[in-house]
């Protein structure tokens, strides 16, 4: 395993040292167990795009004209 330095103030380190003793467990296991769930939680946070959820259907509609998403003849009365 390798090892990191970690600067904490110190009332963070006091309530790492007071869980560690209600848990009868060190620093570091404490540490790496939050450090794991908080990355597991970002994971399953992020949300697809619009895009990743309509992938496979970008240019699958035949006969549209190449220039419709920039062309503003196209965009007329879009929104409205």
């Amino acid at each position: 395993m390798q090892t990191i330095s970690l600067k904490l103030p110190e009332t963070l380190l006091a309530e790492l040292e007071k869980e560690t003793r209600l848990r009868r467990t060190n620093k570091s296991a404490l540490v790496r167990a939050a450090l794991e769930r908080e990355l597991a939680s970002s994971r399953e946070k992020k949300k697809p795009s619009c895009y990743d959820l309509a992938r496979d259907l970008a240019g699958s509609l035949k006969g549209l004209p190449k220039d419709i998403a920039t062309n503003p003849k196209y965009l007329e009365g879009f929104g409205e």
